[in-house]
């Protein structure tokens, strides 16, 4: 009688789209005996298994449509880093609190710092709390949209680049920008404020963004735009991705 029930359980709760509960219902059920527990207390444990376990799988197809870095979380920053930077201002980053209010970021310091990091650890954030992000780095994004052009797909790929809520543009400023690549810049700059927002890391503070357009009155309407509405995280210090570089053991190094 036993295996009836259970093949007649398989197929309804396939049928329900809930076959994973199977993965570990043999468990809650030696549970839910062993303490007596309620029906609906059991019943409220393992939907709360599957809540969990989609709530899991979501963030999951999010951080990788996001195109995250995995291994850039913040429960992985070392603390013990020689960077300086505004810690309250990065607690306040973290509360997305700007994303609520379609504002932006602009992470600033020099090569290696962890402007990166930072950026993708606060995509990751989000990721968790449901909202749609996205990263790329500046020069694929923009050659992504010269592309785009040449097949008439340009609205479309504008179109992803405006939809997220949080836009991740990594590297932005490493290289003087051409007519097409300022055009673009100034549409993706101007389209998302107010309307969404953007984390731009770079190497250079906006204060020095006008010099790499070819347009200074289009530079000159995006960054405004971009810094009415945006915190200036700055890092400062030694080389974050040296600390990162595989090194031997103090075994090895006796051997």
């Amino acid at each position: 009688m036993s295996d009836v029930i259970e093949k007649d359980l398989k197929v309804l709760l396939r049928r329900l789209k809930l076959s994973k509960m199977l993965d570990t219902l043999p468990e809650r059920m030696t549970m839910a005996r062993s303490r007596k527990m309620p029906h609906q207390d059991f019943l409220i444990t393992i939907l709360g298994d599957e809540v969990s376990r989609r709530d899991s799988n979501a963030v999951q197809i999010r951080t990788q449509r996001a195109h995250l870095d995995v291994t850039m979380q913040l429960e992985a920053w070392d603390e013990t880093a020689n960077v300086t930077y505004d810690r309250a201002l990065l607690e306040e980053l973290v509360s997305l609190r700007f994303v609520e209010a379609h504002q932006h970021v602009a992470i600033i310091g020099p090569v290696g710092v962890g402007k990166t990091f930072v950026a993708h650890a606060l995509g990751h954030i989000a990721c968790r709390r449901g909202i749609t992000t996205l990263a790329l780095r500046a020069d694929r994004m923009l050659k992504g949209l010269k592309h785009a052009r040449l097949d008439n797909s340009y609205e479309a790929e504008l179109r992803k680049l405006l939809a997220p809520d949080l836009l991740i543009i990594d590297d932005f400023g490493l290289d003087v920008l051409d007519a097409t690549e300022s055009r673009d810049a100034f549409e993706i700059l101007t389209e998302r404020h107010r309307a969404g927002s953007i984390i731009v890391t770079s190497n250079r503070g906006p204060d020095e963004w006008q010099a790499l357009f070819a347009d200074p009155l289009r530079a000159q309407a995006a960054i405004d735009r971009f810094t009415s509405s945006s915190y200036d995280l700055i890092i400062e210090g030694e080389s974050y991705r040296q600390r990162q570089k595989p090194r031997l053991g103090a075994a090895a190094l006796d051997s």
